[in-house]
């Protein structure tokens, strides 16, 4: 490629936004100690941020197309740095999840152009490069997430996963505004506001239902039936609607949806509650978290572009996808049987063979996607496939999160421990078991220590059985996809493919 100028400058941004869903995992426990965060305060920091992704994606290219794909660029680099550095220097758990939601607003508005960046500044056989290594740049993204967080973590502190984002965001605009062409589309559709801000209410409602412990969380689950039923009747009525209802009456389209949430569902949430464990109860540092979880993305990373090239041509699209979500349930399986004793090893064989499912899967479900709606909505297809893929990630973190903590409170109860002391369990659940030892005299706490350990892994388990069983119900749901005979030929990995490995 002669002038790789614009690619680096499209890379820059997708490098980061995708960066940011997994290096904050290894830094959780850190983030609660400083910022005497509850577990619900963790879930959200991780959930706030998909969740500003999740809410524009669909919308965002049609914003791009009406008001400049650079401009758009820019603004979300901008929005993206400048929320970087409100969570860098978050005093408090609530500016930390409310910089974190805008982080990922930002991401949503740069990840949203990428592709049409790089087709306007490329031509022929150099556009299909620049889509390869944007592809791999992905890839490389979603694998040293843990490891650059554990590092970040452990030497300079929690609050540099974050700050280290506002010096590259400003080299990545200097850079767009320099090389990148501004393109528009004067015909392109308009925002649907009513739908973004109908979807965004549902989505939030019911995250704060799932996570919330005050009392006035069950009344965020009727006012989340409401916006979604609103949506529904602004979505089925619009000309032009952020997401077209009527791709749901094809059986493949919401069948594919399903299995595109039940991946990250099932394994990519696994990695809170894992990093949690290894932390706080194992005494892991950072570093030794982050390596802990590598098997994982480098094995999906190996296989993804094999098994788009070996399996893809020779298998149907739900053989591929339902045999790797097969796999990725088994993965999950292996976890089953941790106790007190267990070590992070013990986490080897099923982050391998749950790599390897993760690989098989991803290269199909977004090009499946694309394939079973008309052409014109193939757009519209991609970006809701990658929507349901991170909102599987932030329904699993809350559902499995409330199973969690309801079994490390029936477990600790059934011990005896904490008794007296109504923030015991929601404490230990959210990594804070180093600190309550320490608090304990020195004859109760080797009792403690195995009371909170048992507790935690029996937990644990029960959120793998869950996962497992979300895991072949995507699975089962694949049964149900069939692509069209004149659109085989064309289903092929994505240029989107990568984000479904996205934890």
């Amino acid at each position: 490629m002669r002038n790789w100028w614009p690619l680096t400058a499209v890379c820059l941004g997708t490098f980061m936004l995708l960066l940011d869903i997994t290096i904050v995992n290894v830094a959780l426990p850190a983030v609660a100690v400083d910022l005497h965060a509850g577990f619900g305060d963790l879930q959200w920091v991780v959930d706030g941020y998909v969740l500003g992704l999740v809410v524009l994606l669909l919308s965002a290219g049609s914003l791009a197309d009406l008001r400049g794909r650079r401009r758009t660029y820019v603004a979300g680099l901008a929005l993206f740095a400048a929320a970087s550095l409100g969570c860098g220097l978050a005093a408090t758990p609530a500016m930390l999840v409310v910089a974190r939601g805008l982080q990922g607003v930002g991401g949503a508005l740069m990840f949203a152009t990428t592709l049409a960046l790089l087709s306007n500044s490329y031509r022929g056989r150099e556009r299909g490069i620049a889509y390869g290594i944007w592809g791999a740049v992905n890839g490389v993204a979603t694998s040293i997430g843990p490891i650059l967080g554990g590092v970040l973590t452990e030497h300079l502190g929690w609050r540099w996963i974050f700050l280290v984002n506002v010096p590259i965001s400003v080299i990545a605009i200097l850079l767009a505004l320099r090389v990148l062409a501004e393109s528009a589309d004067p015909g392109a559709r308009r925002i649907d506001w009513a739908g973004v801000l109908t979807f965004s209410v549902a989505m939030a409602a019911l995250l704060l239902g799932l996570t919330g412990t005050a009392s006035w969380s069950p009344w965020m689950y009727p006012l989340a039936a409401l916006a979604l039923a609103a949506f529904v009747v602004v979505e089925w009525r619009r000309a032009e609607p952020m997401l077209d209802l009527k791709l749901f009456t094809r059986p493949a389209f919401p069948a594919i949806s399903f299995a595109a949430m039940t991946m990250p569902f099932a394994l990519f949430s696994l990695f809170l509650f894992l990093a949690l464990w290894l932390q706080s109860v194992l005494g892991f540092s950072p570093v030794e978290v982050g390596l802990t979880f590598l098997p994982l993305s480098l094995v999906a990373l190996v296989v993804s572009p094999l098994a788009g090239k070996h399996l893809t041509p020779r298998l149907s699209a739900r053989a591929q996808i339902g045999a790797g979500l097969v796999i990725g349930g088994i993965g999950v399986l292996l976890f089953l049987g941790l106790d007190k004793d267990s070590t992070g090893t013990a986490l080897l064989p099923g982050l391998l063979v749950g790599g390897l499912g993760v690989g098989i899967a991803s290269p199909r479900l977004s090009s499946t996607a694309m394939s079973v709606v008309p052409p014109e909505r193939a757009g519209m297809a991609a970006g809701a496939n990658s929507t349901f893929a991170q909102l599987g990630n932030a329904l699993g973190i809350a559902i499995l999160g409330v199973l969690f903590t309801r079994h490390v409170a029936t477990s600790l109860a059934v011990s005896g421990a904490g008794a007296g002391n109504p923030g015991f369990a929601a404490a230990v659940a959210g990594g804070g078991t180093p600190g309550l030892l320490a608090a304990t005299p020195e004859p109760q706490r080797a009792a403690l220590a195995e009371a909170v350990d048992t507790a935690f892994t029996t937990g644990l388990n029960h959120v793998f059985l869950i996962a497992a069983i979300v895991a072949f119900a995507g699975a089962a749901a694949t049964w149900f996809v069939t692509v069209p005979a004149e659109s085989r030929q064309d289903d092929r990995p994505a240029d989107l493919g990568t984000v479904e490995t996205v934890a």
